[in-house]
């Protein structure tokens, strides 16, 4: 068995990237030093029956996610690409990191109880108003509506890549019904199992009292405003690709799981159907998009959602977390604009800045980027999860002018980013150390009482070898994210 030394550790140049574990060729950053000494002394065959037995904890616990590969294809149940070297986050970067994310996310809040009620960032010019109406998810029923606790994004993911200088920007809001939670609990879970020596060696943050904060926030927005309210998650099912992920958070929580046909209303109000009878339910987390969350309101044919809560919400006779008509600020067209929300409403300069961003709609920044397209990353506003996409530098010619030709069309459907040398972090492949691309997916807690941040995120990896693409949907894995004391 050969041993991993740590002249081997490091195989790969560093440059043009930010490495987050090496500062350089053969220096390891202070906080990563015990973890590269603990993998330093692990043999290939260690490593291999390490990563052998995480596949199997998970298959044994259902760590599962659906991979959809297109319509004529049958769907994909498969456990999520695991990564044993976790990411290490020093205490002063997180702590920055948790401030600039609070500011985004109160801002944000701010923002969507504005354009449902008095609209004044659109009086004052700073957003157009054509944006918000057009909106795809601009839900006009919402507006004037008021919100338990004032709260419209309890849940939120925020995405963040650095830079090839190690500086931090958000990719993404995520504030529709944002999923990874159980991978990032997960994740803890299998490294304190597998890696018991590491992780009671190393001054980590806890993350097990965020699922505390994270109930306790769904509790403050009961409109009856008592101390024990029913809470309820509502899953469209056990053919939904995040279903292992509903199934765990109820269960952590101790919240009923429910799908549309559990729930019944009566008189305004939303009851659990069960064998006692019916139980009136305070405080709804759904997991379901608005188009299948009411049938009287929205789709009619939905088959995955209540007739009737929309009605129940309005008489305020329950929460639904996240509110209605969120998605309006979960438009990448939209968050070229949050900075200025910050700066608008709290009076602040933003924390944590945006990659620089086009507007397609915009005739003379169209021109620009459809010049140098194959230097740009461009999307869709309304699709995420790593759909709609084009990355220019790994693009064929053809793929280049099938997105010109869709642009010229539709302009006002796609923004775009010049393309990040996302930062890398090693991985384990066939025994050794590979660099790959990771962002982090930063969760933020909103209750009535303000909002919390879920130490360390998810990190997500793109695993195929110069990929910049990183969900799961698309062929990624996840490391377990550890911040330091």
């Amino acid at each position: 068995m050969s041993t991993m030394k740590p002249a081997q550790i490091s195989p790969y140049g560093l440059q043009p990237f930010y490495d987050e574990m090496f500062q350089d060729e053969r220096t390891v950053r202070p906080h990563y030093r015990h973890v590269h000494g603990r993998f330093s002394q692990m043999t290939a065959d260690d490593l291999a029956l390490k990563q052998k037995a995480i596949q199997k904890r998970m298959l044994e616990e259902g760590i599962t996610f659906t991979l959809y590969r297109g319509a004529e294809a049958q769907p994909l149940e498969r456990t999520i690409p695991f990564d044993l070297i976790p990411r290490v986050i020093p205490r002063e970067e997180w702590t920055h990191l948790e401030k600039g994310l609070q500011q985004r996310v109160k801002a944000l809040n701010l923002f969507i109880g504005d354009i449902y009620h008095r609209q004044q960032i659109v009086q004052d010019g700073i957003i157009p108003r054509s944006m918000i109406v057009a909106n795809k998810y601009f839900r006009p029923e919402m507006m004037r509506l008021p919100v338990p606790g004032g709260v419209y994004v309890t849940t939120s993911g925020i995405d963040l890549i650095r830079n090839e200088q190690g500086d931090y920007f958000v990719l993404e809001d995520n504030l529709r019904s944002p999923s990874g939670f159980s991978y990032l609990y997960k994740s803890r879970m299998l490294m304190n199992h597998l890696f018991p020596e590491l992780t009671l060696s190393q001054p980590i943050v806890d993350i097990e009292f965020s699922m505390n904060r994270f109930l306790s926030s769904l509790k403050s927005l009961a409109p009856s405003g008592k101390s024990d309210p029913v809470i309820a998650l509502l899953t469209p099912g056990h053919f939904n690709s995040a279903y292992y992920e509903h199934a765990f958070l109820a269960q952590q929580m101790g919240i009923h799981l429910v799908e549309g046909r559990d729930l019944v209303a009566i008189d305004h109000k939303i009851y659990i159907r069960n064998l006692q009878g019916l139980k009136q339910v305070d405080v709804l987390y759904r997991r379901i998009d608005d188009d299948f969350l009411d049938p009287l309101a929205f789709l009619p044919h939905s088959m995955i959602g209540v007739a009737g809560i929309m009605n129940a919400y309005r008489a305020g006779n329950i929460a639904i977390a996240n509110a209605p008509g969120t998605g309006v600020a979960d438009d990448k067209a939209i968050y070229a604009f949050v900075p200025d929300m910050i700066r608008y409403y709290l009076n602040e300069e933003p924390v944590l800045q945006n990659v620089p961003t086009y507007l397609l709609s915009r005739p003379e920044e169209r021109e620009y980027v459809l010049g140098r397209l194959d230097r740009m990353v461009v999307k869709e506003t309304s699709l995420s999860g790593g759909y709609g996409m084009l990355i220019g530098p790994s693009a064929s010619d053809e793929e280049i002018a099938s997105f010109a030709e869709l642009i010229r069309r539709h302009p006002d459907r796609y923004i775009a980013q010049p393309t990040v040398k996302l930062s890398r972090a090693p991985v384990l492949a066939d025994g050794r150390l590979a660099p790959r691309h990771i962002d982090l997916r930063a969760f933020v807690l909103t209750g009535s009482g303000g909002a919390s941040v879920i130490p360390g995120g998810l990190t997500r990896v793109a695993l195929r070898e110069g990929s910049l693409v990183v969900n799961s949907s698309q062929g990624g894995g996840v490391k377990d994210t550890w911040v330091l004391h």
